[in-house]
């Protein structure tokens, strides 16, 4: 069969090596230069290593994700950095069960309480029945008021803002799981690695068409999908839903009205270029748990991956998840910066002196709004248009976003198409 993907990112990189090694052949479209989708990279000339734009990393058990990198014979390092939580103008770690009970902003009693509660999910493996239960609602009840208002619930407005009370509670169950105290990151960043699995599928016989904007795709009479001046039998979009509903004019107005209705936030990252580091403990992730200051994390890349790879530079992500229409979206780097300063001054009063250069980062649609029930509403793979499937951030669940559910996905809507 010849079959079309739409975009670039991991999820049609894997879904081509899996229908390449099937013997059909792939075309890849993607509007950007670059592979790498939500986890694009960029280089600097000054650098030896490439770095994502918004920031990445693999947990240990991102098993998918991780036997690519094996398949295509790519280094992974693997290392434990620091995380901490940033509590009434304090910094605690905050990444191991000693540090939980040993938290001081709850009582011994509320801490073990905190910690059996995330053992409890941590460990439990059945996650179909949690789904009907809203985090916000259930949390505080089982871990304790306390404990929710200090550290989950800041987090949680800070994740999803206005969204916090629609949250399903399995949600938070596939964050707790999933989390590992070693991190992984590939040798010389994302983009070497979605450049690695392109040569790959280059050297199978799939073509990959960078720079080549989709802006429609019409099904034909004989089923045949045409796109531009090109046939094919299938195709995979792996666009977010408002793009795909775009380019497919053809889609009943039912199922337009079902996409358009999943809700989601857009991403935004101020990245810092300092001369000297931005933490003076070593903390590579730092969650904001203060609804004063409007940062939902900082993030010092080289404090996971060493400063040498990028020409001994510090790198510093402030991120934010935010509608997509906040007035943050809409900000120059140097107002954004404005805003974050006064939390960043309080961490380290020099900061601004170091500064080499800054880099802002934007994307309309980052992180699903994941409600109660949510797998009774998950799109299918396969669309009311014959021969034409959607996989998106959309369909990874329980599992949250991430390159690793990307990887995942691909391989199953791959299988879908082999299967049929």
């Amino acid at each position: 069969m010849k079959i079309a993907i739409i975009g670039a990112g991991f999820t049609g990189l894997a879904a081509s090596l899996k229908l390449l090694k099937a013997g059909h052949k792939v075309t890849i479209f993607e509007r950007d230069s670059l592979p790498g989708g939500l986890a694009l990279g960029f280089n600097n000339p000054e650098w030896k290593w490439s770095l994502e734009k918004h920031y990445h990393h693999w947990f240990t058990n991102d098993d998918k994700i991780l036997n690519l990198a094996k398949k295509i014979k790519f280094d992974v390092a693997i290392k434990r950095p620091k995380t901490s939580v940033y509590v009434d103008g304090n910094f605690y770690k905050l990444d191991s069960p000693s540090d939980v009970l040993k938290f001081p902003k709850l009582t011994l009693l509320e801490r073990l309480r905190m910690g059996l509660t995330i053992a409890l999910l941590k460990y439990n493996p059945f996650w179909k029945p949690l789904e009907q239960y809203k985090a916000s609602v259930i949390l505080p009840k089982i871990m304790g008021k306390k404990s929710y208002k200090t550290l989950w619930e800041p987090l949680l407005i800070k994740k999803f803002g206005p969204f916090i009370n629609d949250i399903s509670l399995a949600w938070f169950w596939a964050r707790i799981t999933k989390r590992t105290p070693f991190l992984a990151y590939p040798k010389g960043g994302f983009l070497k690695f979605a450049n690695a699995a392109t040569s790959t599928i280059l050297k199978r016989g799939g073509k990959v068409l960078f720079n080549t904007e989709v802006k429609k795709i019409t099904i034909q009479k004989n089923k045949k999908i045409k796109i531009g001046q090109s046939i094919f039998d299938k195709v995979i979009v792996t666009l977010p839903s408002y793009l795909f509903v775009q380019i497919t004019p053809q889609l009943p107005n039912n199922y337009k009205k079902k996409l358009l209705s999943f809700k989601g936030l857009g991403a935004i990252n101020l990245l810092l270029r300092l001369k000297k580091p931005f933490f003076q403990d070593n903390t590579y992730w730092l969650n904001i748990c203060d609804l004063n200051y409007p940062l939902t994390a900082i993030v010092e890349h080289t404090n996971f991956m060493e400063k040498k790879y990028y020409n001994n530079e510090h790198l510093v992500y402030l991120g934010n998840y935010l509608p997509h229409n906040h007035p943050f979206m809409q900000m120059k780097k140097e107002d954004l910066l404005k805003k974050y300063d006064p939390l960043l001054t309080k961490i380290n009063k020099k900061y601004k002196s170091n500064i080499i250069e800054t880099h802002l980062f934007s994307v309309p649609f980052a992180q699903p709004i994941i409600p109660i029930n949510y797998s009774k509403i998950i799109p299918a793979f396969k669309t009311p248009l014959k021969n034409v499937y959607l996989a998106n951030i959309q369909q990874v669940y329980p599992w949250d976003r991430g390159t690793n559910y990307a990887v995942e996905l691909g391989e199953k809507v791959a299988e879908v198409i082999l299967k049929s």
